[in-house]
């Protein structure tokens, strides 16, 4: 499948047991349920499914499930970023003998790095693998934002086909939408950004909040295309608080908290996350209340 980078796609969740194992039938019928909703692509292993809680024969495993349940319907994008370029490398030679349709790159993490090492990483990772890379920029767990000059220079590799960004920056969002000309795909990061990235030219985005309304990011997305502005702008509007409370406030744990509360199969984090608390649980299910179909 030639990667169609545009539209709804989440970063979909792992659910694990309360043992910590990989309930793979919860899995596979989360993956149901996310195409149902009308999702155009899923991110397998990325932060919201704790790749980085995982070791590299449980991400294969999961990136074989995920594409065994799809099944070609969608293109599923596997998270392969490391704080290593060895072992982002190593990871995202796995994916490609998978079959997943691209790989998503987070920036390193752990050490600063200066903007030319970063460079010189996705450098490394698009000459070893040709697979289409996505590039993820997400300075609140990178500690660096990577700059649209990166960006511009890494243009010059084919395999690269697009960025997503949650740095929330609008300013930086439009001038990576001017770097990236026609050939490079834009995707908000974050939830609260995507009728913003898309007025500004984008190209949809990669966010939590749609693992848990699905159709609803879908509907922004269908309404934005067909040129109805007013009622994009109001479902963005009405995604914002809910989005807040489960990504700004709590995180991978509120994703799937609020998953088990539409009878979907969130499951359990790993540790040293923990579940949301009965008291947050609790207002999650008055969030999510106006806003399920």
């Amino acid at each position: 499948m030639k990667v169609k980078l545009e539209g709804i796609i989440p970063p979909h969740v792992t659910p694990f047991t309360m043992t910590e194992m990989i309930d793979e039938q919860a899995l596979r019928c989360d993956v149901d349920f996310w195409i149902e909703g009308g999702i155009h692509g899923l991110v397998t292993c990325g932060s919201n499914g704790e790749g980085v809680y995982m070791t590299r024969e449980e991400r294969s495993r999961v990136i074989q499930v995920v594409l065994d349940q799809a099944n070609g319907r969608v293109p599923v994008i596997a998270g392969t970023g490391c704080p290593s370029t060895s072992q982002s490398i190593a990871l995202t030679k796995d994916a490609y003998d998978l079959g997943v349709d691209a790989a998503l790159i987070v920036t390193p993490f752990y050490f600063r790095l200066s903007q030319e090492a970063i460079y010189r990483h996705y450098e490394l990772v698009a000459n070893a693998v040709d697979l289409p890379l996505i590039i993820y920029n997400v300075p609140k767990f990178t500690g660096v934002n990577l700059e649209p000059w990166v960006l511009e220079r890494l243009l010059q590799f084919e395999v690269v086909i697009g960025v997503k960004d949650s740095s929330a920056n609008m300013r930086q969002i439009q001038e990576l939408i001017r770097v990236a000309g026609d050939r490079v795909s834009i995707l908000a990061g974050s939830g609260n950004m995507i009728y913003p990235t898309l007025a500004s030219g984008g190209h949809g985005a990669i966010v939590a909040i749609a693992n848990v309304i699905p159709e609803l990011a879908v509907k922004l997305y269908d309404f934005f295309k067909a040129g109805n502005h007013s009622k994009a702008r109001e479902i963005q509007s009405a995604i914002v608080v809910l989005n807040d409370f489960v990504t700004q406030r709590h995180g991978i744990p509120a994703v799937k908290a609020a998953l088990n509360l539409r009878g979907e199969g969130g499951g359990y984090p790993r540790k040293p996350l923990t579940p949301l608390t009965p008291e947050a649980t609790n207002q999650l299910r008055a969030l999510l209340k106006p806003l399920e179909h």
